[in-house]
């Protein structure tokens, strides 16, 4: 039997995301890692984000951070993972986030 690490990782995120208790459906905290040309595109390494969906999140740094040089550009080319899983070719708006996860936001590095 052949193991896919990431749909076994993905499945698990989707089954931990459906068992959340939910009180205030505002209040989904997820951390955000910038790296390389994504931080210094951001100004940051790291923030936090009220967002349920991969789709929130993406509308709410870019209306946070979309006034900065070379934001916009350098998120549309980065590999996404949510918590270690990648996101891939997934329809933000179908990727959900459960509160606590890391997000992190990955650019093409030279050479690799």
């Amino acid at each position: 039997m052949v193991s896919h690490r990431g749909l076994v990782a993905w499945s698990r995120i989707r089954h931990v995301t459906d068992q959340l208790p939910r009180g205030d459906e505002n209040e989904n905290d997820v951390t955000v890692h910038y790296w390389a040309a994504a931080k210094a595109a951001a100004g940051l390494a790291e923030e936090h984000v009220d967002a349920s969906t991969l789709a929130e999140l993406l509308a709410e740094i870019h209306r946070r951070h979309g006034h900065r040089d070379r934001f916009d550009d350098v998120i549309d080319f980065c590999s996404i993972l949510v918590g270690e899983v990648p996101v891939g070719a997934k329809e933000p708006a179908d990727v959900r986030l459960p509160a606590g996860v890391n997000v992190e936001f990955l650019p093409p590095f030279a050479g690799g």
